[in-house]
């Protein structure tokens, strides 16, 4: 049994779904899969847990090497990723500074917050979900402040 989740051939061909499993359980972008295999065990550990909980709570969501980095999206606005830092993964979320979460950090000049991990330990689930939602449920748009000269406009 197969399951497309996306209308593009690139992703279908990256995100299908094949075999018995649950449906809800989903195949890593292998351009991710990637990424994360190029971290050291420690870091590689962080980012596939990450990359589950992401593509567990935004199944609807595009993912790909953005920038270098793997990062979700819906309608083509970037929602949340990650990055190998120095001295840990850094799990971003575009419009995180209006989420009212006191353990994400605020990140640049724009909407952005973080959470910086240094072992999977610290991933606390229950606390990304919750992020999740609210990346869905919040959003600046990102994809057009080029156009719109560096102005962010509140989408949702």
């Amino acid at each position: 049994m197969i399951y497309y989740l996306k209308k593009s051939s690139t992703y279908i061909s990256e995100r299908l779904h094949i075999g018995s499993r649950n449906h809800n359980q989903l195949t890593m972008n292998t351009t991710i899969q990637d990424y994360n295999n190029s971290q050291n065990s420690s870091d590689k550990e962080i980012c596939d847990r990450l990359a589950n909980i992401i593509d567990k709570n935004l199944p609807d969501a595009e993912n790909k090497i953005w920038h270098a980095h793997p990062v979700w999206f819906l309608d083509g606005n970037p929602i949340v990723g990650y990055s190998k830092l120095k001295d840990s993964v850094r799990l971003l979320f575009w419009s995180g500074q209006s989420f009212d979460e006191e353990k994400l950090s605020n990140e640049g000049s724009f909407k952005a917050a973080e959470f910086r991990y240094t072992s999977s330990e610290q991933i606390i689930e229950e606390d990304v979900k919750r992020w999740l939602e609210k990346a869905r449920e919040i959003q600046w748009d990102y994809k057009n402040i080029v156009k719109r000269k560096g102005v962010l406009i509140r989408l949702k």
